[in-house]
């Protein structure tokens, strides 16, 4: 018999993984699946990054025990990127740590710093890791209702004073996901000082700050005044660089934060592999065109789905940032996205998901083709949405 503990009893099922599976199923059945729910590139990393990753494999050095804080010619090519990209200068060795992901580091935070029920701010709708490693922390998430209203950022004002005097973290990811809403200076100016004023230490989630278009530039969360002082930026190279799964990342700011953040890495793993870590050099430092032309790409990809979906008179906005496409549809979002499946074979992901404030919202990855892309919105025109 198997008897876990109440913090995995407590857990929802992974939102992906139940996806993935419902995906693999209609797949056996021979459904001509078109999969737009997991935000996972499908183009391939760039050469020159594979390149530097083949020569380091080979390197018999590469082939023992990592540093548990990364490699310091990684941390120092990602405080010189930040140094160019966001205009803000990082101290390689006390500023910077090497991640398994963002992912790994999202979770693993919350154990450093909350205690048994203290509480952290989580965006709502939200990546699905905020909530969760806060509860194997054996924390209590406080929701933080992402409105339209509110243009999907999170309403300050309406925490409850008595919550915001007990909150430990708090939780931001602009460019986001899955709203694919971003946020204004003015707005992080503000989070600051309530953050400050209430002692709450902020994560602000910045993996997606290079997925821009239109002219639009993400502003980092570190480059707000005092935002050192109580902050940390995560930053992924899964979607910058189409390195999902290469698994590297890293986190930047407030030497204390980051401190504990490696003092749990140091007790629960290794570090991350030093040959993806020198692929990850040659990300940073190298030509940024890469970047660009995969933006292009994504750019028509929008485009296709954005004119498709209004012409099904589908409530959208072209989203400035990131890859994803949040829709507002009629009736449970589950529901409509399990008919999309059945009906069509369109995968999506339901906006209830990533938290009752998602409901009514399903979310489209532009991880197909502009061909796959026209393809799904004219499955979808026989289904008469409306």
């Amino acid at each position: 018999m198997t008897m876990y503990a109440d913090r995995i009893n407590s857990l929802p099922p992974y939102l992906f993984a139940a996806i993935d599976k419902a995906r693999q199923e209609a797949v056996k059945k021979g459904v001509d699946v078109i999969n737009l729910s997991i935000g996972d590139p499908d183009l391939p990393t760039p050469p020159h990054i594979v390149e530097a990753m083949r020569k380091s494999v080979g390197n018999p050095a590469r082939h023992r025990y990592p540093s548990y804080e990364g490699m310091l010619t990684f941390r120092i090519a990602a405080a010189k990127w930040y140094k160019k990209y966001m205009n803000i200068d990082l101290d390689p060795e006390n500023e910077v740590l090497t991640l398994i992901g963002s992912k790994e580091g999202i979770a693993h935070l919350p154990l450093a710093f909350l205690n048994p029920g203290d509480i952290s701010l989580v965006p709502d709708p939200g990546y699905p890791v905020y909530n969760i490693g806060s509860i194997l922390a054996d924390g209590k998430p406080f929701k933080m209702p992402l409105l339209g209203e509110n243009d999907f950022l999170p309403d300050l004002d309406a925490i409850p004073s008595d919550v915001a005097k007990k909150a430990k973290l708090m939780f931001l990811n602009y460019p986001n996901n899955p709203t694919s809403a971003t946020a204004t200076t003015g707005f992080f100016r503000e989070v600051v000082d309530f953050a400050s004023e209430n002692e709450i230490l902020v994560v602000h989630d910045n993996a997606y700050s290079e997925m821009v278009y239109d002219g639009y530039k993400a502003p980092s969360f570190l480059a707000t005044s005092g935002a050192k002082d109580i902050a940390i930026e995560m930053h992924s190279l899964s979607k910058t660089y189409n390195m999902t799964g290469w698994r590297l990342g890293f986190a930047v700011g407030n030497r204390d934060i980051l401190a504990g953040l490696g003092k749990v890495k140091t007790n629960v793993d290794s570090g991350a592999f030093e040959a993806v870590q020198e692929a990850g050099i040659a990300a940073l430092s190298g030509p940024q065109t890469c970047v660009q032309e995969m933006n292009q790409v994504y750019k028509e990809r929008r485009d296709a789905l954005i004119a498709g979906l209004n012409d099904l008179g589908l409530e959208v906005k072209p989203p400035k940032a990131t890859f994803y496409v949040w829709v507002k549809v009629r009736g449970k979002s589950l529901d409509f996205t399990k008919m999309l499946l059945e009906r069509s074979g369109i995968v999506a992901t339901p906006g209830v998901g990533f938290g009752e404030y998602g409901e009514g919202y399903i979310r489209f990855a532009l991880t197909q083709s502009v061909e796959r892309i026209n393809e799904a919105v004219e499955r979808m025109r026989k289904l008469e949405i409306k």
